[in-house]
């Protein structure tokens, strides 16, 4: 993955990832009040598009915006960095230190172990 995402592109593209296409004023319908500026909420698209996330088509005198990286795609190349930056590529080593921190218990590594041999096969 080429480009990280700000905490407000990331809002955005979970929009997007929910509800795609869409015209930059039906994506901010969907966001809270107080709603931000149609031209805020534009350059942040613009934004999207530039870093390869997003891209348009154009629609009568519009564009209509879809999504090039899906949001699993995203996530996974966001664990894979984190992986790599702080565990020395392993995967093993990361699973281990939840184990170990406890925040995963013996039944949840079995069930996890148990799921990696179901999609193998």
């Amino acid at each position: 993955m080429k480009q990280k995402l700000t905490a407000k592109e990331e809002m955005l593209m979970n929009i997007f990832w929910a509800h795609e296409p869409l015209f930059i004023r039906d994506l901010i319908g969907y966001l809270p009040d107080p709603k931000p500026h149609y031209n805020t909420v534009a350059t942040l698209v613009k934004f999207l598009e530039e870093k390869g996330f997003l891209e348009r088509e154009p629609m009568a005198n519009s564009f209509r915006y879809k999504v090039k990286i899906s949001e699993s795609q995203y996530h996974g190349d966001t664990v894979s960095e984190v992986v790599a930056r702080y565990y020395d590529n392993s995967y093993l080593r990361l699973v281990s230190q939840f184990v170990e921190e406890d925040k995963m218990n013996l039944q949840e590594l079995k069930n996890l172990i148990a799921q990696i041999e179901k999609n193998k096969k």
